[in-house]
């Protein structure tokens, strides 16, 4: 698994804290939802040139990392 601790930024002041793509103002949240919609790594990129494939793939990581560190009842 790719380390996203370089990409995967939070700032209190940019999108409420939530886990950011570098400084951009692009969420995690946001890449997985396009991702879900069934848009491909080529399309996120087209519609937002200043992502690459290894910050969707930092997306990805930070995911399930958090999935696995969530413990459940």
């Amino acid at each position: 698994m790719i380390n996203y601790h370089s990409i995967i930024k939070r700032n209190p002041n940019k999108r409420f804290g939530k886990p950011c793509v570098r400084e951009t103002r692009i969420t995690v949240y946001d890449v997985l939802g396009w991702l879900a919609a069934g848009m491909t790594n080529e399309e996120i990129i087209e519609d937002f040139p200043e992502l690459t494939n290894e910050d969707i793939q930092a997306c990805l990581a930070f995911a399930a990392d958090r999935e696995h560190k969530l413990q459940y009842a």
